[in-house]
This record gives structure tokens, C-alpha cells and sequence, in this order.
């Protein structure tokens, strides 16, 4: 949907105590309807708002994992181990504890030395277009790792790249904004009243992803805890997942 040409995000608010319920029932829907009809791919986020609600999802019962394909939106340049790994989380809090075959997951290697190659050889793998696309958004409006003013906002031929975060581990790769934009199905979380701010402006701001590259998933549909959505006017508008 789009409001004078700018497109409009589907906004689900839902009760702070709710929120892994609800991000884990909206992704296991969209799970079962992209493989309705053949294999899926699944790209996840990191960082700690999508934790619960993978766990959750990995309770789920009947869900196809083996015809899912899993991709990562952006990785830190750290070992699989490390704290602060994404893939380390995913595979805690989800991976690990559902039967998609080891083959169909395919890590970031933001550790290697040369990030200009990792981020070819990711390219080279990213399906054509994602079908489920999970991202996040800080404080500061970035979304993946693409941070506020950074050159891979301006990139449109690269579908992965690598990128520089304000705090450590600095160095990272991710996903570039065609890659949100094609999306087929694109699912934002957010929890927390420090979030409010950064979702106000990326979903009712002036459209500029270059200062608030959240924006580049607008269209997509935002699952907000109540804290997270008490900066918006129109709080719930457009309906959920």
C-alpha cells in the first residue's frame, strides 16, 4: 500500500507480554504459505529483539524446515561462536532445536580477512529474491547493517556488501536496500520504548532512507510492542500480518 506514493507499512501492536507469541504465529503463517508450493527461503535478523520469538517459532509443530532454505541478513565480523554473532544466536535460539538439514543454512562469513570476497561469495548464494525477510531497527533507524549515511544505502547493483557500525565489532556485511526492496514478504520487529522514536520517524517521518534506512522496508509489516509504538499517530493502522 502506498500513501502519495510513499509506501505504507500493515502496523501489528500487541502487548508487551505477547510480542514473541505473536512474531513467532505471524512468521510460522508465513513459513507455511511460502512453502505451500515448493521450498521457501528464510532470512533472518540478529541482535536481541528477535530472540523470543524464535524460540518460540521453534516450538511450533508441522513446520516444513526442510524444504527452507535460511540466509542472513547481515553478520558481524566475528567467529560463529563469538557473542555477538548472529548466526550463534539464530542457531540457539531456533536452528539447533528444528530439523532444517545443516546444508540449507548458510552462514555470513564476515570473519574472513578479505570481507570484499565473503561478500561475493554470499552474493552468490542469496536467492534471486527473499521470500521472508526478517529485519530489525535501532535506535538510530538503521535497519540490517546499514547504518544512517553510509554508502551501501546509495548502492544498487550489489546485493551484499560490506559495512562499518558505529560501535564494535565495527566491521560487517550486509544485505544492500534492492535486496529489502524485492522482498516478498517483509516482517520488522521492534521492541521497547527506545525504540519509539526511530519508529515513529521510519514509518511516519519524511521518507529518507539515506537518514533512516528502516524506511527501506515501509511497505513491509511491522510487529510493535506497545512501548515501541506509543510515538505513532496512527498506532495499528493498516491491519496485521
Amino acid at each position: 500500500m502506498k500513501a502519495n506514493g510513499v509506501p505504507r507499512a500493515r502496523v501489528l501492536v500487541v502487548p508487551e507480554k505477547e510480542f514473541d507469541e505473536r512474531v513467532a504465529e505471524s512468521l510460522a503463517r508465513a513459513l507455511k504459505d511460502g512453502t505451500s508450493t515448493g521450498p521457501a527461503n528464510l532470512t533472518l535478523a540478529g541482535g536481541g529483539t528477535p530472540r523470543g520469538g524464535y524460540q518460540r517459532l521453534a516450538e511450533v509443530p508441522g513446520l516444513p524446515w526442510d524444504r527452507i532454505e535460511v540466509f542472513f541478513g547481515d553478520e558481524r565480523a566475528v567467529p560463529s561462536h563469538h557473542p555477538e554473532s548472529n548466526f550463534r544466536m539464530a542457531m540457539e535460539a531456533l536452528l539447533s532445536r528444528v530439523p532444517v538439514p545443516p546444508g540449507q543454512i548458510h552462514r555470513m562469513e564476515a570473519d574472513l580477512q578479505d570481507r570484499e570476497t565473503a561478500a561475493r561469495r554470499y552474493e552468490a548464494v542469496l536467492p534471486p529474491t527473499l521470500d521472508i525477510l526478517i529485519l530489525g531497527i535501532g535506535g538510530d533507524g538503521h535497519t540490517a547493517s546499514l547504518f544512517p549515511g553510509e554508502e551501501a544505502l546509495r548502492e544498487r547493483s550489489r546485493r551484499v556488501v560490506p559495512a562499518r557500525g558505529p560501535t564494535p565489532p565495527r566491521d560487517r556485511l550486509t544485505i544492500t536496500p534492492p535486496v529489502i526492496q524485492s522482498a516478498t514478504r517483509v516482517f520488522v520487529l521492534a521492541r521497547g520504548g527506545g525504540k519509539a522514536a526511530s519508529v515513529s520517524r521510519a514509518l511516519e517521518g519524511p521518507f529518507d532512507p539515506v537518514g533512516c534506512p528502516a524506511q527501506l522496508a515501509r511497505a513491509g509489516t511491522w510487529i510493535l510492542d506497545e512501548p515501541a509504538a506509543r510515538g505513532l499517530k496512527r498506532a495499528g493502522e493498516g491491519g496485521g500480518p
